[in-house]
């Protein structure tokens, strides 16, 4: 569990902003679809709707291009749904803070839908539904791990471990898992491509503009290229300047 406020150790971060809106949003998806099924002894979502809103890779392929952003709110029981939104409210501040909620919005759909897609390469004949944002939550834990390294985390509420260990601990066991559990139930495969998205998004804003990365709307991408260009014609008028200004033949005399 992460750690705020200097030496003290809290529970958890806020409760505040894009994180706290995903969550009651996720939870009243949740209620409608799920718990009325559960109160009848239905198995699977109420009106089959996994079928619809889920992610069906063979469905998806045959025109239903919304599945892959619909499936992300539904979950098919309690600890699905609670283990997924305690990792959201977990590590999500700390990179909404960091981005800004539009951003950080950005990144959600971003590994989320990418996960869905790396799911549908793999398993592109596949008509077992795929739900629930795992493939985003992971790709924010990898972020976590990227941008906070030596924050510890707290295994159990107990044992302490760097961050950057435990996101490649949770990696290798989704790869293993990728490879040995295909029946298991759990999509394995979105979230190994939700950290894959979320590894490479990263290393490409910091490579660009460091750990918050660029601008993501217009106005901000205008004002980096204007600043950019400012820069090159500075340098260029002070070559010029410079080269004008060498030792005339015969050097300097005083």
């Amino acid at each position: 569990m992460p750690r705020y406020g200097g030496s003290q150790i809290s529970f958890g971060p806020p409760f505040t902003g894009m994180v706290k809106k995903l969550c009651i949003i996720t939870s009243a998806v949740f209620l409608v679809t799920y718990v009325p099924a559960a109160l009848m002894g239905s198995q699977g979502l109420f009106f089959g709707i996994d079928q619809i809103l889920g992610l069906v890779p063979a469905v998806t392929l045959h025109g239903a291009l919304w599945q892959p952003v619909t499936y992300l709110f539904l979950h098919g029981g309690w600890f699905h749904i609670i283990f997924n939104l305690f990792a959201l409210w977990m590590f999500g501040y700390d990179l909404e803070q960091a981005w800004g909620p539009r951003r950080f919005l950005f990144y959600f759909f971003l590994t989320g839908i990418g996960g869905g897609l790396f799911n549908i390469l793999l398993q592109p004949t596949s008509t077992v539904p795929v739900i629930g944002n795992s493939a985003a939550v992971y790709g924010i834990l990898l972020a976590f791990g990227m941008l906070f390294p030596d924050r510890p985390i707290f295994l159990w509420f107990v044992i302490p471990i760097k961050a950057k260990w435990f996101v490649l601990v949770m990696g290798l066991i989704e790869f293993w898992s990728s490879l040995t559990s295909s029946g298991s139930g759990v999509a394995h495969l979105a979230h190994l491509g939700g950290m894959l998205f979320g590894f490479f998004y990263v290393r490409s804003v910091r490579a660009r503009r460091g750990p918050g990365g660029p601008s993501l709307n217009l106005r901000g991408r205008y004002e980096d290229w204007r600043r950019a260009r400012l820069r090159r014609k500075f340098q260029s008028y002070m070559r010029k300047h410079d080269d004008d200004r060498q030792d005339p033949p015969g050097g300097w005399v005083n």
